[in-house]
């Protein structure tokens, strides 16, 4: 399974490049709202950081704003995948895009039926929101399992991406049924990393080699 970071910090997107883990990334209005400064030379820069699919948002209503939007987003790096909203102006601007060529991420996605929508439109990557409806009391994660049962069993071309992703036991449930991709907070990448028996297999290595050192 493909891991994608969920962020537009390009102090947090480095970071991740370094440890080697990371695919690619996305963003949203929000993550791109918290950085500050202008959209496209934000895209530009993690584009310079990240070979992989970097999801950028377009903030049109209607098809046509939607592919104008995302054709200006496209030029800024070969990378660049537009996410459009589950939405049926979304996916008319998925079927135009597709034809010239641009990937797409169909976002906002909470059913099955939605999914396969977003998937027979053309879209690149579908990202059902997995965390969003646990908190609602819903089961996110098989609306995951769905997905990719329906997508494996017609040979379906689209990628889901496991999104709203909470926590570090999120990422397990979501490989386990097969999701092509986990897009993840920063907070859970970290938290990732982070087991107490290797923090104390650690500390008793380190405590043994300097007792055995002393004095030498």
């Amino acid at each position: 399974m493909k891991l994608f970071l969920d962020t537009a910090n390009l102090q947090e997107i480095e970071q991740a490049m370094d440890w080697g883990v990371i695919d690619g990334v996305t963003t949203n209005p929000t993550l791109v709202a918290k950085e500050g400064g202008d959209f496209k030379a934000l895209l530009k820069e993690i584009c310079r950081l990240v070979p992989g699919p970097v999801s950028a948002e377009v903030m049109g209503t209607n098809a046509n704003e939607m592919v104008q939007e995302a054709q200006e987003l496209a030029a800024v790096g070969s990378q660049v995948v537009i996410k459009v909203p589950m939405t049926p102006d979304g996916l008319q601007a998925v079927v135009e895009l597709k034809k010239q060529g641009i990937r797409t991420n169909v976002t906002l996605v909470f059913s099955a039926n939605q999914a396969l929508l977003a998937a027979k439109a053309g879209a690149a990557f579908v990202s059902p929101f997995l965390g969003r409806l646990d908190d609602l009391g819903h089961d996110g994660v098989s609306l995951v399992d769905e997905v990719c049962g329906i997508f494996s069993a017609y040979a379906m071309e689209s990628e889901v991406i496991a999104a709203s992703i909470r926590h570090p036991l999120h990422v397990i449930q979501v490989a386990k049924v097969g999701s092509h991709i986990a897009t993840i907070p920063f907070a859970v990448l970290k938290q990732m990393f982070k087991h107490p028996m290797t923090d104390l297999g650690i500390e008793r290595f380190l405590a043994d080699w300097a007792s055995a050192n002393q004095g030498k």
